[in-house]
């Protein structure tokens, strides 16, 4: 027998293991949901469709790592206490309209390594607050009006690795929050004005290993918070002195390398101009290389120093002159000529009237 000591210890085991039981088993098997910490985690359990039982009290939702292919609509209308959503590693294809509509304080929402290609215009209902969403490692082709109409609160935004080939004007319209924009990876060739309309916050703009080979000249002219503007590994040959003067941050560092630069005379004016502008950094300037002409190819850009461009400036000197000499001597070859001519009338002119006067 117990004494009343022992059987006090024991009822506390029992009642601990009672509550820790009923913290942990009111959710679907292959779930670890505690209610104390408000989190349920129901990552590599094999699901291929949202668990149907989540505690309501829930403000972590992890449902990574699963074989999930389709969110439905009302999916999460009883986790409106929700904050942060982990859908990361599915096999999403598809986001019903509505389906985070009554998630108002949700956060974060990862839904990246899945196999979404379209933002439909219900994809972010009831999103007002998010700050972060993360859409790495899908298969977008393109960024509309539609994609994010209601992210009136993200500060960051990931679309890395994805296959997007164009962004249309004010696609990031409701955005005035936006802090961070990724876009490293993708499949845009080129930057039209008003791609980066109203993000008047953004102060990371990632846009490294795409196939951007022009730029409008006003097309960072919104992003007066710029901090970093990565444009290495693209396909610029040369770039305009005004599309980087439109950027009026105070300090903006810019990467450029990667690039197949051509190394002529005009790039190398750009360039110098550009690092007289004191609010302007290019970090990576001393590793940039050219691409042609092909006597410099791999050479770096900060060897090819002023010589070529002076040499060059002689040469088209030396060509000006020759045909401006050229031209003076034809000019007056041709005086020349026409005095003769002129000449060869007023003598036979003068012949004739004196063979008349004979008569």
């Amino acid at each position: 027998m117990l004494g009343f000591p022992g059987q006090v210890m024991l009822l506390l085991w029992l009642v601990a293991q009672v509550s820790s039981r009923s913290n942990v088993t009111r959710c679907d098997p292959g779930c670890d949901c505690r209610e104390d910490l408000r989190f349920t985690i129901c990552s590599r359990a094999f699901f291929t469709q949202p668990p149907g039982i989540i505690p309501d009290s829930t403000e972590l939702l992890d449902l990574s790592d699963n074989l999930i292919s389709v969110i439905p609509k009302h999916t999460f209308d009883k986790n409106r206490k929700l904050r942060v959503l982990l859908v990361q590693n599915n096999n999403i294809s598809v986001v019903e309209d509505g389906s985070f509509s009554q998630l108002e304080f949700l956060q974060k929402l990862d839904l990246s390594w899945n196999r979404i290609c379209t933002l439909t215009a219900g994809f972010s209902v009831g999103l007002t607050f998010l700050r972060e969403l993360q859409l790495a490692h899908n298969h977008l082709t393109s960024l509309d009006t539609r994609s994010f109409l209601h992210l009136d609160s993200l500060q960051r935004l990931n679309l890395t690795s994805n296959r997007i080939q164009a962004i249309h004007s004010r696609s990031f319209t409701s955005m005035s929050s936006l802090r961070q924009l990724h876009l490293e990876d993708n499949r845009l060739t080129s930057l039209t004005s008003g791609a980066f309309s109203m993000l008047r916050s953004l102060e990371i703009l990632n846009l490294a290993g795409n196939r951007i080979g022009t730029m409008d000249t006003g097309v960072f002219n919104p992003l007066t918070s710029l901090t970093l503007l990565n444009l290495a590994d693209n396909q610029l040959s040369s770039v305009g002195f005004k599309t980087f003067l439109s950027i009026h941050s105070y300090s903006t560092h810019i990467l450029l390398r990667g690039n197949p630069w051509n190394c002529e005379c005009e790039l190398q004016r750009v360039f110098r101009k550009l690092r007289s502008i004191q609010r302007l950094f290019l970090d990576d300037y001393y590793n940039l290389t050219c691409r042609e002409p092909a006597v410099l190819q791999g050479y770096p850009l900060m060897d090819v120093d002023s010589e070529l461009c002076i040499a060059e400036t002689v040469t088209v000197l030396i060509i000006t002159v020759t045909v401006v000499i050229t031209v003076l001597a034809a000019m007056l070859m041709g005086e020349r000529k026409r005095k003769k001519r002129s000449k060869r009338l007023h003598w036979t002119q003068q012949a004739d009237f004196s063979d008349e006067s004979d008569f």
